[in-house]
């Protein structure tokens, strides 16, 4: 998947960012990493281009627009913008992704969104780690040096003209998002909804937080084993990483939400509080709450009160004789009724056991209104509506695994495609070359890839012609888009049935109940 992150730069020193960008630096320091004479080294493997500028004069040319424009003076101020674009570590082995790809899609991103702006674009193909994912850094600076059109992204009339400063907000931010999105779809590269809330919400500084974090744990375990100890933990974890574990754990076990907060406490002591409708949870080691909305959308108040057992915060009760439209809505909150001879919970306390029997009439009630409304006459026809909409499930959870399966290989397909055309080039030079053996010996990891690429596609096209890579691309977005609507297919049958298995439960408890009040009402009549 490919992902968007921005930082906002007040450092006025618009050469720091080229230095960066083309000498190694230290991930977790941010140093440069000197060679044995104490100079910078190159990185290893990087493109660069300058929009509106030359690239190697990047920041004499930025500093002579402020000062033509009197902007950038003060300290606090906002100096530059700094976009970075890290695309999926398969899209170079399955989509064919490569540094000069990447350099040309961030050139075209940033035109495309930064009209005007003097921009450096740098394309680095290691990554965080040593991941391997390619990634686009995409420096501007804060003041726009030409006039432009005005584009529908711009919210302010100003922010198509020169001298004005580059206005981030919310709005453009999910504007930029949704431009990676339509571009890596165009593209055929891997990508998810970056306009969705993110499960687990981790910032950048979070993120380096438990880099250097980890980094000084090991640091420490060595010296410990050194003096013959065992270290008692060898996982460094932020403070909000360790409220999202416990919640996580804690959520797992809980049947209530009062079951919740008393585990939070007791396995981790956690406190969590409400205001304002959301959730906030206090971290044993400080005194300000860390909420909900900076843990991920996984940890707010809507997520966890779905993912609880039966009991919920206050419920809302329609009155559906007065408001008839309500019964439309009804769907979503039908629940299996309770059964109170196998409940240890409700013999063991009364008033637990009155609150089940409420709550047993109201999800009773829902049960006949949807009966009525589907116009079930009889047990058996809706047995056969759960039987149907049950095989529909197999038989689109089958088809599902059919088209991964295709999608796989052709993935793989492509894949060894993109490595035959890439190597292609080597393996004729090396047939050319008057000494074949050290020409092989020199290109080895090339030649090797080539070999092993051709002899899986005979394998495939034996009597035919290698398709090309776009007729691959083609077959496989055709695919994909046909898995998605079939998983789109599938979620809704199993969300039928779900919802069919719970009727027909409250049915059976429904009609076991009346047929146990008629047998007892003969008896006190005998």
């Amino acid at each position: 998947m490919s992902v968007l992150k921005h930082i906002a730069s007040k450092n006025s020193n618009y050469g720091d960012a080229i230095e960066y960008l083309m000498f190694q630096h230290n991930e977790i320091t941010g140093k440069p990493i000197l060679d044995e004479q104490g100079r910078m080294q190159l990185r290893t493997e990087y493109y660069i281009d300058g929009i509106n500028c030359d690239p190697m004069s990047f920041d004499l040319e930025c500093e002579k627009v402020n000062a033509l424009y009197h902007k950038n003076k003060n300290y606090d101020e906002i100096k530059s913008h700094h976009y970075i674009i890290s695309f999926d570590p398969k899209d170079s082995t399955e989509n064919g992704l490569t540094g000069e790809k990447a350099q040309a899609l961030g050139l075209e991103y940033a035109r495309k969104n930064f009209p005007g702006h003097q921009a450096l674009v740098v394309t680095h193909t290691d990554g965080h780690n040593e991941s391997g994912n390619i990634h686009v850094h995409i420096v501007i600076n804060i003041i726009r040096k030409n006039d432009v059109p005005k584009e529908e992204f711009m919210e302010r009339g100003c922010d198509a003209k020169a001298g004005y400063k580059h206005h981030m907000t919310k709005q453009l931010l999910k504007y930029l998002q949704k431009s990676l999105m339509e571009m890596c779809d165009k593209e055929g590269l891997h990508q998810v909804d970056l306009l969705s809330p993110a499960p687990q919400k981790i910032t950048q500084k979070e993120y380096w937080a438990n880099r250097r974090g980890q980094e000084n744990l090991n640091q420490t375990n060595e010296e410990i084993r050194k003096d013959g100890l065992t270290p008692a933990t060898e996982v460094f974890q932020t403070q909000k990483q360790y409220i999202r574990d416990a919640i996580d754990d804690s959520l797992s076990k809980s049947d209530s939400l009062e079951t919740f907060k008393s585990l939070l406490f007791e396995n981790h002591q956690i406190t969590m509080h409400e205001s304002r409708g959301r959730f906030s949870y206090n971290h044993p080691d400080r005194q300000k709450p860390i909420t909900s909305r900076s843990l991920g959308s996984h940890y707010s108040k809507e997520y966890i009160l779905s993912n609880l057992g039966a009991e919920k915060t206050k419920e809302v009760v329609h009155d559906y004789c007065k408001d008839p439209i309500q019964i439309l809505y009804i769907k979503s909150e039908l629940r299996l009724v309770v059964d109170l001879q196998t409940c240890v919970k409700a013999q063991q306390s009364q008033a637990y056991a009155e609150k089940v029997k409420i709550t047993n009439l109201q999800q009773m009630a829902r049960t006949i209104i949807y009966v009525e409304e589907h116009q079930y006459d009889t047990k058996e026809l809706l047995q056969e509506d759960l039987q149907s909409v049950s095989d529909k499930c197999t038989m689109l959870h089958q088809q599902r695994q059919t088209l991964q399966t295709e999608l796989t290989n052709l993935n793989k397909q492509i894949h060894y495609t993109g490595v035959y055309f890439a190597n292609k080039s080597t393996f004729i030079e090396m047939l050319k070359s008057g000494n074949k053996a050290a020409f092989r010996q020199n290109h080895l990891k090339e030649i090797s890839a080539y070999e092993e690429a051709r002899e899986y596609l005979k394998s495939l096209y034996s009597d035919s012609k290698i398709p090309d890579m776009k007729k691959l691309k083609y077959e496989k977005a055709l695919l994909s888009n046909e898995l998605v609507s079939l998983k789109q297919e599938l979620a809704a049958a199993r969300n039928l049935q779900k919802e069919l298995q719970t009727v027909h439960g409250n049915v059976t408890a429904i009609l076991s109940s009346d047929t146990i009040l008629k047998s007892k009402q003969q008896e006190a009549e005998l």
